[in-house]
């Protein structure tokens, strides 16, 4: 969509194995047309691969085979670590761009796509010293153009640090929401009583199954050191609560508070 209406690109092909997405891109006006995976490529000066991650491997290499020289491949998923390994044995590497643009909401499917969703996020790129200059050069001004502001990360670095600042996130709203359906039977109770605290925290778990699966399973390491200490930290919230210890309750609350700062920073 943001592609379209800042008149970034002359022609949108799209592709997917799902033939509702397809009709409803098209109807949306989010593709002018439809197409094979080989034939698009073959014709393409940009190629987004936005897919699962545990199809996004398989994937990119089928792209990677076609694409003419000139044709700029970027892939936009969750974890880079495992991909920029697939990609560093194709001989078109150099035609790769690792981008992790951090601007996803809770829905999925063409219906989701919106306007203003890349203004003044951040776009991660990983290993780029091992992409065509002029190439990333080209990607870097395209995420300017969408709003974004690029900053750069090897892939095993950007894994570990989205496993604390992303994934853990989903991890903690799919279990807020499964505790409250387990606990709480009634749910008139949950629709009346639910207030903004709660609906802001549990807002991920709304997310696609089919795409999060993959990527706890492929950034599994990285997620279970996060969650590990994430546990930590819930348990001692159980044990200061268990022994009305209000002072310390207050301190931990007041440590928490200190991520407003930090999140000012960035």
């Amino acid at each position: 969509m943001e592609l379209r209406s800042r008149k970034i690109s002359s022609k949108i092909i799209g592709v997917d194995i799902n033939i509702e997405n397809q009709a409803k891109a098209l109807s949306l006006n989010l593709v002018d047309e439809i197409g094979n995976i080989q034939e698009a490529c073959k014709i393409s000066d940009l190629v987004i691969v936005a897919v699962p991650i545990d199809k996004s491997e398989n994937v990119l290499i089928t792209v990677l085979d076609v694409i003419p020289d000139k044709t700029v491949v970027i892939d936009v998923g969750s974890t880079k670590k495992n991909i920029c390994q697939i990609a560093e044995k194709h001989p078109k590497r150099s035609q790769f761009v690792a981008a992790h643009p951090i601007a996803g909401t809770e829905f999925s499917g063409p219906e989701s796509a919106h306007l203003g969703l890349f203004e003044d996020k951040v776009n991660i790129v990983c290993d780029p010293e091992k992409s065509d200059t002029a190439m990333l050069d080209k990607m870097i001004q395209l995420f300017s153009h969408l709003g974004m502001n690029t900053i750069y990360m090897n892939a095993g670095d950007h894994d570990k640090h989205i496993a604390y600042v992303s994934h853990i996130s989903h991890i903690s709203s799919f279990a807020l929401g499964l505790t409250v359906l387990e606990i709480e039977k009634n749910r008139e109770n949950i629709y009346q009583m639910a207030g903004g605290g709660f609906e802001s925290t549990v807002r991920l778990a709304k997310s696609s199954a089919d795409m999060w699966t993959p990527i706890f399973v492929h950034n599994a390491d990285n997620i279970l050191v996060a969650l590990q200490a994430y546990i930590d930290n819930l348990n001692k919230f159980k044990r200061v609560i268990e022994g009305r210890k209000d002072e310390e309750i207050n301190s931990l609350i007041i440590q928490a508070n200190k991520i407003s700062k930090a999140l000012k920073e960035t």
